[in-house]
């Protein structure tokens, strides 16, 4: 199948590999594919596609009877559902009947797959937020003075939401909870966040009201924009400009027309040499970040049909978000 040269390069390739025979059950992987597909496949010679990855058994079948290369995005990819996350895919048919699987880095990948680190955190995270709601409803049903009810309240309501956040990392994107949703809602819920917070930068808003409605989930769409406040705020921003836009003349897949939401801040920027790897997960600016916000920034426009770029400003940095307009494909 391979000469010893090209197999040894394989074994150290980031891109998994993978070859099905014409019943499409394994023959070979590398060990990059155990990783994307989340069990030892040395141990799996002989299993079938349909056990392995059964969301790419239909697309594999087709490539084998139409003898054509197949690109596949936002597949959902894992043995089981707790490693299931959507991926890239690439199949060839080989001369002599099989089938080659390419499965791309998930850092090159177009779709929101926050791979095995962020869903092990998720988890990790699930017991102290529990702890945390506990502890809030105590402080809340005891506090005497309705300022501090109402701060307990919010810590309360923020564990809830971390807690609905991890879970939703421990499973894969789904569409019954997108639907259509005001912009402003998230933005209003970050800035009044942000206002309770000692130091925080002064929020200054710049919304256009006649926007009509956006298309995904609220709460994804404020996680990621609490994302974006806090990474200015660890940048030193002392002002934070929410805007919104409809974008004219653009076009998301799909059709549907563009609503753009910019996040303006007046902190140290990103250093030149990051900005090419800006939102890969363990990248950051500071000695002590994990540089996962800004990945499930992205990912999140992403499982949304949306976009997030950042361009550098002067002073600061802005981050403009792309979503999908409600009921606007054409």
């Amino acid at each position: 199948m391979f000469t010893a040269d090209v197999h040894t390069l394989c074994e150290h390739m980031a891109t998994g590999l993978g070859v099905f025979d014409a019943d499409l059950r394994l023959r070979w992987a590398n060990p990059a594919l155990d990783e994307r597909i989340g069990r030892s496949l040395a141990r799996s010679r002989g299993v079938a596609l349909a056990e392995l990855a059964p969301g790419l058994l239909d697309a594999a079948q087709r490539c084998l009877r139409e003898r054509r290369r197949l690109h596949l995005r936002e597949i959902m990819l894992g043995s089981t559902p707790l490693l299931q996350a959507p991926a890239e895919a690439l199949l060839q048919p080989l001369a002599d009947g099989a089938l080659l699987l390419e499965l791309p880095p998930a850092a090159t990948a177009g779709g929101a797959d926050y791979g095995r680190g962020l869903r092990t955190l998720a988890h990790e995270l699930l017991n102290p937020l529990a702890g945390m709601r506990g502890a809030a409803q105590l402080l809340e049903r005891d506090a005497a003075a309705p300022a501090q009810r109402e701060l307990a309240c919010l810590i309360r309501e923020e564990a809830d939401r971390l807690a609905a956040l991890a879970a939703r990392l421990l499973r894969p994107p789904s569409t019954a909870s997108q639907c259509a949703f005001d912009v402003h809602e998230p933005l209003q819920r970050v800035a009044a966040l942000l206002a309770v917070q000692p130091d925080a930068p002064r929020v200054l808003r710049d919304y256009d009201p006649s926007l009509p409605p956006a298309q995904g989930d609220a709460e994804r769409i404020l996680q990621l924009l609490l994302n974006l406040a806090r990474n200015a705020q660890e940048a030193g921003a002392r002002t934070l400009i929410l805007r919104t836009r409809a974008e004219i003349g653009t076009r998301l897949p799909g059709g549907h027309r563009v609503l753009r939401i910019e996040v303006h801040d007046d902190g140290n920027g990103v250093a030149p040499e990051l900005r090419a790897c800006l939102f890969e997960p363990w990248v950051s600016g500071h000695s002590d970040g994990t540089g996962l916000g800004l990945a499930l920034a992205r990912a999140i426009a992403r499982e949304h049909g949306g976009e997030l770029d950042y361009a550098p400003a002067d002073p600061g940095s802005q981050f403009v978000l792309r979503l999908p307009q409600a009921g606007a494909a054409s």
